[in-house]
């Protein structure tokens, strides 16, 4: 059976989630979740949601959906005991050392990928897959085709978005908020810049980054068939009135009830920006999938409706069987089963003979029948009557809510699961020799004869510059390790150009590849390289660089939303490389923003510039040769003259990022390196290194 998994941001969306149809909430307690601005649950109420729920048949995924500091780690640990007790049925989680966390913790607690850990491919669900996790929330820009096929081949179930917010970005690659106001997405406080106004060179009064709303209803008997698990409606941060009227709809959509125009009106009325969109589903991207939330009257007759709803009523949700004895001269009997198999058993009094009108089998049935105002609903009734026997009404009845009281008791009872005691990773601090320099370019302009007469220890190209000519490589110095990039993204029905182009590097006796996405990892293997971990695995803790290092990565980049203390108390068991220059990417956009504004694919013509209401500018390069778009921030990330505080941290390297720079800017960067760097605060910035985030 297709499941469906509603928001619950508060005790009031929870109820409404479960009155209105939900088989699942998934909902946040404590600080590791990423809708820190919903009620959610402090760690002292989750053992009643939990409870609430399992008596009416619904489970309870816990959201531990955020990144995670070392210092914060046995605060983690601690919310993760309170949830095994209280009886979470899954953990939804995106940081790597979390999930290791869980695995050591709580081995018989389901774990699910969240969306946060940016899996879009079959290779990444394998992986996820390998590492131990039961189920994965696949990125929300897939298309139906990329979902079907995931589904054909995954070992493990598959959870998709069907409604609510699009965030422009795809999740766990986004650093707009936390670069901009220290807000950071990966920790449950984003600021949501998408969806403020920006300009194409110059401010305007337009939004090409606030997408509307998804809206999969039509699609869920589709998705049912592909062999999806799980379907999701978004909206922790949503009022209980819209849980209700989502969950309903989609509940109805799910049995197969037909979706009327004045139920999609009901949905667009409970929330939505100008409508709603299934652009990524049906492989439709362009400017028809943006809008904005709008001003206007609430409907208050549909927000009491739904509130009623779930407020006054008492849906039947569970199953049961009742079972009778009534004889003579013993005690009546009467036992009660559930869906679970849970049987529960009580007597009443001794009937008396009749004197007027006998009890029958069909009586009792129908007195048993009468379990309004509670979770559960009479299926059917097996009793033995004897004839010309009398029992009262209210003994029946006493007899029933005893029973039905003590079924409830049982449903909401915790179990016992495995639960091992928080132990820390072992601790490697690192080189204590001064830290080498890495160079990553996007073009070929930029291999200039000063960047190569540096020597660094790598330079990362993109993979799509091995497509073309490729006699510059003979430039490159034998002491450096030439490595492609592989792009952040790349759908199963990409794959194809992406290894045609690792196998053309291969030829040329390239033998690393840089990863920022944990499904392109068995990608780079499968033809011969060795794989470097990149920015985009987000790595911000010393289990996810215990993590890194079991999955066999040759080095790894840290989190640049770490500061500069946290990195130098980071364990390090393998290379570790941070970016030290060069303009931070801010989101990595499904929808090509150039193409957007221009009608056209003109992306790889220039870099185009968004503008904001202050004036601080954000420029737009396509992510190598997609259509997809990278946002950078306007200034550039610059610490190279902080290289004595940098040599202290235990690192392996430094990494140097050209982007936009011209070969004359470029050389000026390398020549910085040299002792004459210095920090113009108009143009460059410290990133997040000193300020940290939220």
């Amino acid at each position: 059976m297709l499941e469906l998994l509603a928001p619950a941001g508060s005790m009031d969306a929870l109820r409404a989630a479960v009155q209105s149809g939900a088989n699942a909430v998934y909902l946040g307690s404590g600080p590791f979740n990423a809708r820190q601005n919903a009620k959610n649950f402090s760690l002292d109420e989750l053992p009643d949601a939990v409870r609430y729920c399992h008596v009416r048949g619904v489970q309870v995924h816990l959201t531990l959906n955020t990144l995670v500091t070392d210092r914060e780690l046995e605060q983690a640990a601690q919310t993760i005991t309170a949830a095994v007790k209280a009886g979470v049925d899954a953990f939804i989680v995106q940081d790597l050392g979390l999930v290791s966390l869980l695995r050591q913790m709580a081995p018989e607690v389901p774990i699910h990928a969240s969306t946060q850990m940016s899996i879009h491919s079959l290779d990444g669900v394998l992986r996820a897959a390998a590492m131990g996790m039961s189920r994965v929330v696949l990125a929300r820009e897939l298309s139906r085709e990329d979902i079907a096929y995931i589904c054909r081949n995954s070992p493990i179930e598959i959870e998709v978005f069907v409604h609510g917010a699009l965030c422009m970005c795809h999740s766990g690659q986004c650093w707009f908020s936390a670069v901009v106001g220290t807000r950071s997405g990966n920790r449950g406080q984003c600021a949501q810049p998408c969806r403020l106004a920006y300009g194409y060179g110059r401010y305007e009064d337009k939004y090409p980054l606030s997408l509307k709303d998804n809206c999969l209803i039509d699609y869920v008997g589709e998705l049912q068939q592909m062999g999806v698990a799980s379907v999701k409606i978004e909206g922790r941060m949503k009022r209980p009135e819209y849980v209700a009227v989502a969950t309903r709809l989609y509940r109805a959509a799910i049995d197969g009830e037909p979706v009327s125009e004045a139920d999609m009106q009901d949905l667009r009325e409970v929330f939505s920006r100008q409508g709603f969109t299934q652009g990524y589903y049906l492989g439709r991207t362009g400017p028809e999938m943006f809008g904005t939330r709008q001003k206007e009257r609430e409907n208050k007759e549909l927000l009491q409706r739904a509130r009623a709803a779930y407020e006054n009523t008492e849906a039947p949700l569970v199953p049961v069987r009742f079972y009778a004895v009534v004889k003579r001269r013993q005690n009546a009997m009467l036992a009660v089963e559930d869906d679970l198999g849970n049987l529960c058993k009580t007597e009443g009094p001794v009937p008396q003979d009749a004197l007027s009108r006998p009890l029958t089998q069909e009586a009792l049935a129908e007195r048993l029948a009468k379990t309004g105002g509670t979770p559960y609903r009479c299926l059917e009734t097996k009793s033995v009557v004897e004839p010309g026997l009398s029992l009262s009404a209210a003994a029946v009845n006493a007899m029933r809510r005893e029973l039905l009281a003590h079924l409830t008791a049982v449903r909401g009872r915790q179990r016992d699961r495995e639960l091992n005691s928080y132990s820390p990773v072992k601790h490697y601090p690192g080189p204590a020799k001064p830290p080498r320099w890495t160079v990553g370019i996007l073009n070929l302009q930029q291999l200039t004869p000063k960047l190569l007469a540096m020597r660094p220890a790598r330079l990362y190209v993109p993979l799509s510059m091995f497509k073309g000519d490729t006699d510059w490589i003979s430039r490159v110095p034998e002491q450096t390790e030439l490595t492609p990039v592989l792009p952040r993204v790349i759908r199963d029905c990409e794959s194809e150009g992406v290894l045609a182009a690792l196998d053309r590097a291969h030829s040329l006796g390239v033998r690393t590849a840089l990863c920022g996405n944990l499904g392109h990892i068995a990608l780079a293997r499968s033809r011969g390289f060795a794989v470097c971990g990149d920015y985009g695995l987000n790595l911000f803790n010393s289990r996810s660089m215990s993590v890194a290092k079991g999955l066999g990565l040759e080095s790894a980049t840290v989190s640049f939303e770490l500061t500069l203390p946290r990195i130098r108390d980071l364990s390090k068991p393998l290379p570790t490389e941070l970016l030290a220059y060069g303009r931070l990417p801010l989101m990595l956009t499904e929808n090509c923003v150039i193409k957007n504004r221009t009608g056209r694919c003109s992306c790889h013509t220039g870099t185009t510039k968004l503008v904001d209401r202050r004036g601080e500018e954000f420029r737009v390069l396509p992510d190598q040769d997609c259509c997809r778009s990278v946002i950078y921030n306007g200034k550039k990330l610059y610490l190279l003259d902080k290289l004595p505080e940098l040599r202290s941290l235990g690192l392996w390297a430094l990494r140097v990022q050209f982007t936009t720079e011209n070969p004359m800017e470029v050389d000026a960067v390398i020549a910085a390196l040299r002792g004459s760097a210095v920090f113009d605060p108009g143009s460059c910035t410290r990133g997040l290194y000193y300020r940290g985030v939220e």
